[in-house]
């Protein structure tokens, strides 16, 4: 039980902080609650179901694929749908939510109610340290450290890394100073989409798509970058972390934990909301606001 405990919790933690540093980049850059940022983790498991076990194509390349077509579909559904309406907050999240129903709809209509599961890309496992850990689970854990290792280093050694910082602190002085602060939303919408694309194209052949896959970590994900601390990116890995292990430590200990986590990641952050209204690491931010 220790082991699976380990090993799960791991595996969630980093999807959480894939999912939640993506969505903290959002809130920070152009200060909007997408809401349908699960959505696009959940269209990118489908395309690579479908590159998969119907286009037959390898592993990598489908995951290159489901990528790349679900930051496409996210600057799309950007000019589209979230930049006319982008200086209504209420709007926004509106617009959002319906985005995510459209994709929900969207996968129903194309693949129906049903689950679908995808095959496993590497068999076998690995001893380590006692603990037996599979090559799938592995490849998993290296490409998330791979991306959140790339994605910090984009933020902080790059000219883009340091225009997205500038505009996350301070959008007016940003603008003033020449940055087209549309154009560095945009990008950061499509880094966002690239990170959720990412991890559900990671966790696809850990589990099955549904439908209604975008719901559960959804939940989760609020609660983990409100826990961290709204628009912190430090927070939203420790706050992954916590969520992480805490969902992994109520599956295997409780009885129907299975069913209890979500209400377990919630009533954490409420805890921590009580304790310390701006999350753990929301100081700067509540001072900029």
């Amino acid at each position: 039980m220790l082991q699976d405990i380990l090993v799960v919790g791991l595996i969630n933690s980093g999807i959480y902080a894939l999912l939640a540093v993506g969505f903290s980049l959002v809130f920070g850059v152009a200060r909007i609650v997408n809401i349908a940022h699960t959505g696009f983790y959940m269209v990118s498991a489908y395309l690579l179901y479908t590159l998969l076990t119907r286009a037959g194509l390898n592993f990598f390349l489908s995951v290159l694929l489901a990528v790349a077509g679900v930051m496409l579909l996210s600057v799309i559904a950007y000019k589209l749908v979230i930049e006319p309406v982008r200086q209504h907050e209420a709007a926004v999240l509106i617009a959002t939510i319906a985005l995510a129903l459209i994709f929900q709809e969207s996968l129903l209509r194309i693949f129906g109610g049903h689950f679908r599961g995808n095959p496993t890309i590497l068999e076998g496992a690995l001893e380590v340290a006692g603990v037996s850990v599979s090559y799938q689970q592995l490849l998993t854990l290296a490409i998330v450290v791979v991306v959140l290792i790339g994605t910090w280093l984009l933020l902080h050694r790059t000219r883009l890394g340091l225009a997205i910082r500038a505009t996350a602190n301070d959008l007016e002085v940003a603008n003033l100073m020449g940055m087209n602060v549309r154009r560095v939303a945009m990008l950061t919408i499509a880094i966002s989409a690239m990170l959720a694309a990412i991890a559900g194209a990671v966790v696809a052949p850990l589990t099955v798509v549904d439908p209604l896959m975008w719901l559960s970590p959804l939940i989760v994900i609020l609660a983990v970058v409100v826990l961290g601390g709204l628009g912190s990116l430090k927070g939203s890995m420790v706050g992954a972390l916590i969520i992480g292990y805490a969902e992994a430590l109520t599956v295997f200990l409780l009885p129907a934990g299975a069913f209890l986590k979500g209400a377990v990641a919630l009533s954490l952050m409420v805890i921590v909301l009580l304790l310390r209204p701006e999350g753990l690491f929301g100081v700067a931010f509540e001072e900029e606001r």
